[in-house]
């Protein structure tokens, strides 16, 4: 890994999150609170915030009204995010295969409630069948989020326009794209997912200097240019290869955890 922060840095960043949290959910139905972003890849720089996923528990009230479940973006007063979701969607959202979403499987820096930790255990045991439950799926979601992050580049979104008028291009887009190739490449030649979440070395100072944008423009467009081409490439011949399935003791294991958790969490409710 080559973080800019130490280890023990961003644990005090997951406690800080973990505290946020429970500002905003009681503190039985926060599930864990995860490091989302350039620090799970070893890409974190000496300007990187900290991000993070807060998975809930729903109350017994919402599940027994139907209410809709949670899924929100909660801003810190520094403006970082903590993306706060019911467990029940973020189970589904593994099935969607996308890595933005498994991550929190891999990671180092989180807190999980003691209560339901001897159950997400069962999750960390399986992360790379659950990562590789539907290959054709996860290599369709590497291509789409390349394509996202192509298109996002010179895009003049209104929280990048500053960053386009100076440099013409946002470099974190364009990192996230070479490492999004980079990931699905050896995620295709056999790879631990694991092994895939940290950047092949000969890539590192490249991606951090495009995050501080240290690329000239031109440079930049014709990277990603013949990085998206080599993206569509493997990902459609991969595709075309392959079935769409899906792992049914995968499925089974995330709808079991759920409804595990939320058992713990609902009975502790009622008898209280």
């Amino acid at each position: 890994m080559a973080n800019f922060h130490s280890d023990a840095w961003a644990h005090a960043q997951v406690q800080r999150h973990l505290d946020f949290a429970r500002t905003l959910y009681k503190p039985e139905q926060i599930v864990g609170v995860f490091c989302q972003g350039s620090t799970n890849y070893g890409l974190d720089i000496e300007t990187s915030d900290f991000d993070s996923k807060c998975i809930v528990v729903p109350t017994f009230k919402e599940i027994a009204l139907a209410r809709k479940p949670v899924s929100t973006t909660h801003f810190l007063p520094n403006g970082e995010h903590c993306d706060g979701k019911d467990i029940r969607l973020y189970m589904e959202t593994f099935r969607k295969q996308n890595l933005n979403f498994l991550e929190i499987l891999f990671t180092k820096y989180s807190l999980v409630n003691a209560k339901y930790d001897w159950v997400w255990q069962d999750l960390i045991k399986a992360r790379e069948d659950i990562a590789h439950m539907n290959p054709h799926r996860a290599v369709k979601s590497m291509k789409g989020v390349a394509m996202e992050k192509f298109h996002a580049m010179e895009h003049r979104y209104p929280t990048k326009v500053d960053i386009i008028d100076k440099y013409g291009y946002d470099g974190k887009q364009t990192h996230h794209l070479i490492r999004v190739d980079d990931f699905l490449t050896r995620f295709i030649a056999g790879e631990s997912y694991e092994s895939c979440m940290t950047p092949s070395a000969c890539l590192i100072d490249e991606l951090q200097a495009y995050k501080r944008h240290q690329i000239p423009l031109e440079t930049a467009r014709k990277r990603a240019g013949e990085v998206l081409e080599h993206v569509t490439t493997i990902a459609d011949a991969f595709c075309e290869s392959r079935k769409h399935e899906e792992d049914k003791y995968c499925r089974w294991l995330l709808e079991d955890v759920s409804y595990r958790i939320m058992r713990i969490a609902t009975l502790e409710e009622l008898c209280k």
